[in-house]
Order: structure tokens, then C-alpha cells, then sequence
């Protein structure tokens, strides 16, 4: 069982002590029985008080020593789960992870680390109730080697029966694992698209009724399926351990010659056994969820392992000194809307070089959001070459190439810390700049901490503006930064901080549709369908 096996890769030798202490309690619990059963045929139970006093704190001892041990091995292998699946996901290639989709991603962050955390706790327990059943048929394997194969054959009838449901309980619950996939893609589809579902009733209704109402069913469904089965699974362990207990009431007596006091025993002892057995069926269901998770989870994190990049601990690249940055013949393609069809962007063949004021022009679908991947070594090309000052980049130091560029993408993310500054003096930096945009009455900076980005679009990339303002790289990219600025501030950006940028040095690239300001820039490319129309100089 995967599961198993996870704590084992924690701490196979604290596994080990774990399962010798719950043998050891599940040992001591069926000397215990054993001593109720001799006191109880003895009427006597004088010489064995301090027997069962000793016995019993030995059971409650090592039972809670395995539990603590499996407790913390559990949380430990999930907090490394958690830690193992961030970080592949952290040195995959952006391309890679865009294959796999935001909704596995998340079901596999969420969904399936949240059940094993919750679920694996359970194992503890699991493994004391097994120990206390192995205990028991130790003890009764002592009293009578027919009476225990009759017993043994009986319970070998059980599990197989259970195992069979068990068996199918597993199926529905890796059914059900599948379609929570599709359903995170549903929800994000709710976060992400509520505007447009509100603007469109019957878009919104048929796709509540025609797919998330229908991916929740199936849901709820297989899930449904497979806890039922679990209950008939415990209930039909409970009634053949009943037939056990009339078996040997009833029957074991007619054909084989057992004493009254091994026959009590067996009683005792089955009937105590009830307990654990019944607890071990109604922790399996989650045991086996939690096991359908722990597939998922190294799945994903095999895919991730298989594409994951060298990210060295690399310190910022500032006001390096380069002279030129070259695309020679670079392409990337993506799938196309037809069968056997790819948009290809390229082949690209460029030079740039330090202070540098370039904008990248074209239609919608024209490539320029590629070319800005693949130019500040997000997308990895599939053939050609992405040279800075003659050096090749390759896997070996794309990760120190990305050092020299600051970007804002059309879709960016803004963290609410500065994250990653060695700037001295930050705070005052960081309240210099939002005097510059004009966000000093909306946003304070504390030990490099934003009080709040819930403002507008517009507000939220000048944010994103300052972080890449304080990153302080050589090269600049910005993804349609201008589209949601009103006209004042969009004018300050083309004609003030732009050319600011430029005569400290940068090299900054520009996205944009507003034809108005291409004067400004010293060369304008233009892609048309992932090719370069033209590349001009201005000035």
C-alpha cells in the first residue's frame, strides 16, 4: 500500500519501532484477555492482579510510544509531500506546467494533499487495532490448533469476502478521484469567468446544469458508490464474525472435543476481536482514498520530475555588463485549432542590445506573448539558439540568464511582500516610487510588506511596476502594461518613466497596441502570425 510505503521512506527504522511497540501492546492486550479467561475459570483472581495492573500499563505504554512515532511520521511525510510537489512545480518549465493545467495542479495541491493529511493520521491507529488482532490469534493459536484452524479458515472466509467489496470500493473511489479534476476546472471556471456567466444567462445556466451540475453528480455519485460498498463491506464482516461466534457456540462442540475453558476462551477472545476488526473495516475506506491521493501525488510528481529545470541558488543580476543579446533562428510552437496543425512562432533571428527602447507590435494571435516567453527564457526553443554577449543559453544557465530580465506580463500575479530585495533601505525606496505613481494615499510599504493590493487593474500594475522598479535588472519587458492606465498616467508612462529607464541603461521591450507613442521607441518589430513583418528603426 502506497501509504505504507510513504512512511517507510520518512523512517524505516522509526516504522520499526513503531510496529515492534504495537505488537508489544497488541501482545499485551491478548495476555490480557488470556488473564480474564484463567481468572474467570478459576474463580481466583488473587495472584493475578499485579499481573493484569502490569500488563495493562505495558499495553497503555507501548500502544501510545507506536502511536506518537506514526503521528509525527505521518505529518512528516505529508509536510515533505507538500514541500517535494511545490518545489517540482517551482523548476518545471512553464510550458510544461501550462500541459498540465492549472485545475490538476490545484486538485493535486488541494484536494489530494488536504485528504492524506486528513486521512493519514488514521494509520496509527490502523496499525495498534492490527497488532491487537495479530495478538489475539497468537494467543488462541496456543489454546487449540483445531479449534484455530477452524477459527483461521473462518476469518480467511472473511477478508477474502470483504476484499472483494473493498476491491470494488477502490474503483469507484479512483473514479471519483478523476473527476475531481474536471470539477477544479469547473470552479475555476466559476472564479475566473463570473463575469461573463453574469452578463449571459443562458450561458450561465447550461453551464451549471450541462457541466458543473453534471461532473458534481458524478462526483457525488462514485463517491456514494464507494462508501456504500464500505458499509456492506463492515456489515457483512460483523455478521460472519456473529457466524463465528454461533460456529463455535454451536457447531465446534458437535465435531471436535474442546474443553469449556478453551471454548470460553475463544468466545472471549472473538468477541473482544470484534472491536479492532470492525474499527480496521471503517478506516479502510479512507486509507484507500488517501492511497488513490498518494498515486495522484507521485503521478504528478514523476511529470514534474521528468521536465524539472537546474535552479541554482543564483544572487540578482545588476547593471550587467552586456553588449548584445541574440535569437538565432529560435522557434516554439504551440498545438493549432485543427488536427495536425501548430502555430509556429519563428524562426526569429535578432540582436539587441543595452539601452534600448524596442517595441513589439502585431495583431491579436500574432505571437508577441511568445516571443516575450521565449526571450526572457520561459519558454525553452525547440530549435535555434538564445545567445548573450556569444554565450549559448542551454539548461546549464537558463536560470542565471532570467537573472537579467524584470517583466510584467498581461496576466501578472502581485505578491503583497517584496519578496526577494536585497535593496538597503527598502521601505523608503519602495515609498519613493509610489509618490512617483501616484499610489502613495492608497498604499504604504512596511518591512517590505504592501498594506493592500485590492485596488484597481490599473493601480495593481503600477504595484507590479514598482516591484520591478526595486528588482533594478538590465532588461525590462512590459506585456500591454498601458492597455488599463487612464490617459494621464499612460502618458507618463511612454513619455516619462520609459525613456527614464532607458537613459539609465535598460534595455526595455514594450508590448503594445498604442500606435500613438511608436515614435518614441529606437526600433519597432512587427509580428504577423508568429513571423516578423518588419523590423524598424525610428530616430
Amino acid at each position: 500500500m502506497n501509504v505504507i510505503w510513504l512512511l517507510l521512506k520518512a523512517s524505516w527504522l522509526n516504522v520499526s519501532i513503531a510496529i515492534l511497540t504495537g505488537l508489544i501492546s497488541g501482545g499485551c492486550s491478548a495476555q490480557l484477555i488470556a488473564f480474564i479467561n484463567r481468572a474467570i475459570s478459576d474463580n481466583s483472581n488473587q495472584n493475578l492482579v499485579w499481573y493484569f495492573a502490569g500488563l495493562a500499563v505495558l499495553a497503555l505504554v507501548t500502544g501510545v510510544i507506536s502511536q506518537f512515532l506514526l503521528i509525527y511520521l505521518s505529518q512528516e511525510a505529508v509536510y515533505n509531500l507538500r514541500l517535494s510537489l511545490s518545489r517540482g512545480i517551482l523548476s518545471s518549465p512553464l510550458r510544461h506546467l501550462e500541459e498540465l493545467g492549472a485545475n490538476r495542479l490545484l486538485a493535486t495541491l488541494t484536494d489530494d494533499v488536504g485528504t492524506l493529511s486528513n486521512t493519514i493520521f488514521l494509520i496509527p491507529f490502523l496499525c495498534v487495532d492490527i497488532a491487537v488482532v495479530v495478538g489475539c490469534l497468537t494467543y488462541l493459536s496456543t489454546l487449540s490448533g483445531v479449534v484455530f484452524a477452524v477459527v483461521f479458515a473462518f476469518l480467511a472466509l472473511t477478508i477474502g469476502t470483504v476484499q472483494l467489496l473493498l476491491n470494488k470500493m477502490r474503483k469507484f473511489f479512483d473514479l471519483a478521484r478523476e473527476e475531481q479534476d474536471i470539477l477544479f476546472k469547473h470552479f475555476r471556471s466559476i472564479t475566473e469567468g463570473i463575469k461573463e456567466l453574469k452578463l449571459h444567462s443562458l450561458r450561465r445556466q447550461e453551464f451549471f446544469d450541462e457541466e458543473l451540475q453534471v461532473s458534481a453528480a458524478d462526483s457525488r455519485d462514485y463517491n456514494l458508490q464507494a462508501l456504500n460498498t464500505a458499509a456492506v463491506a463492515t456489515g457483512v464482516g460483523q455478521l460472519l464474525f456473529f457466524m463465528l461466534i454461533g460456529l463455535l457456540l454451536f457447531a465446534v462442540p458437535k465435531f471436535v472435543a474442546v474443553s469449556t475453558p478453551v471454548l470460553s476462551a475463544y468466545i472471549l477472545t472473538s468477541t473482544y476481536l470484534m472491536s479492532p476488526f470492525q474499527n480496521i473495516l471503517q478506516r479502510l475506506p479512507a486509507i484507500f482514498r488517501a492511497n488513490t491521493s498518494v498515486e495522484k501525488i507521485e503521478k504528478m510528481g514523476l511529470a514534474l520530475a521528468s521536465q524539472a529545470e537546474i535552479n541554482a541558488a543564483l544572487q540578482p543580476v545588476k547593471n550587467a555588463d552586456w553588449k548584445i543579446l541574440e535569437l538565432k533562428g529560435t522557434t516554439h510552437s504551440y498545438p493549432g485549432d485543427k488536427e495536425d496543425s501548430n502555430f509556429v512562432l519563428g524562426e526569429i533571428s535578432l540582436k539587441f542590445h543595452p539601452g534600448e527602447l524596442v517595441f513589439i507590435v502585431g495583431g491579436n494571435g500574432s505571437g508577441k506573448s511568445t516571443f516575450a516567453k521565449l526571450l526572457t527564457g520561459l519558454y525553452i526553443p525547440e530549435s535555434g539558439d538564445i545567445l548573450l554577449d556569444g554565450q549559448h543559453i542551454t539548461n546549464d544557465n537558463r536560470e542565471w540568464y532570467r537573472q537579467h530580465f524584470s517583466a510584467i506580463f498581461s496576466d501578472f500575479y502581485l505578491f503583497d511582500r517584496l519578496l526577494g530585495m536585497t535593496n538597503h533601505d527598502l521601505d523608503n525606496q519602495a515609498a519613493e516610487y509610489l509618490r512617483e505613481f501616484h499610489l502613495d494615499k492608497k498604499v504604504e510599504v512596511k518591512d517590505g510588506i504592501l498594506s493592500t493590493t485590492a485596488l484597481s487593474q490599473g493601480q495593481r500594475k503600477r504595484l507590479a511596476l514598482l516591484t520591478a522598479y526595486l528588482e533594478d535588472r538590465p532588461i525590462y519587458l512590459f506585456d500591454e502594461w498601458a492597455s488599463d492606465q487612464d490617459p494621464f498616467f499612460r502618458d507618463i508612462f511612454y513619455k516619462q518613466l520609459l525613456p527614464e529607464l532607458k537613459r539609465r541603461g535598460k534595455t526595455v521591450f514594450v508590448i503594445s497596441h498604442d500606435d500613438r507613442y511608436f515614435d518614441l521607441a529606437d526600433r519597432a518589430i512587427k509580428l504577423d502570425y508568429g513571423k516578423i513583418q518588419y523590423d524598424r528603426q525610428h530616430g
